[in-house]
């Protein structure tokens, strides 16, 4: 059993940056991938971005890529996501979340995480 908390969300102004953290513990944290979501209201939840803890294979949405990155701390047992340049469509709550999949191309496929983080708001204002 794998737990997820993730922290850093906020209020930033449009062009502002803001970094988030997903505290993972439980199971065997490195044999995962973890995965970045967002769910704005009214929408879907969306693939943001996702790393793999044993390789750092890393896959990005295309409408974050330039502007996110995402990396891990081994020692912290932590994954963060440093969001730059951002607009109000993001303007989401984000969750991080833990899977197992071969392939990269299966990153973005929300149906394949097992487990999930409770979510931090994060707010763009223009």
């Amino acid at each position: 059993q794998v737990q997820l908390v993730e922290s850093g969300g906020g209020l930033v102004q449009v062009g502002g940056s803001l970094s988030l953290s997903c505290a993972a513990s439980g199971g065997t944290v490195t044999s995962y991938i973890i995965g970045w979501f967002r769910q704005a209201p009214g929408k879907a939840r969306e693939f943001v971005a996702a790393i793999n803890w044993s390789d750092s294979r890393i896959v990005y949405a295309d409408s974050v890529k330039g502007r996110f990155a995402t990396s891990r701390d081994n020692a912290k047992n932590t994954v963060n996501l440093q969001m730059n340049s951002l607009k109000p469509e993001d303007t989401a709550t984000y969750y991080c979340a833990a899977g197992r999949m071969f392939f990269a191309s299966d990153y973005w496929k929300r149906t394949l995480y097992d487990y999930w983080g409770q979510g931090t708001q994060v707010t763009v204002s223009s």
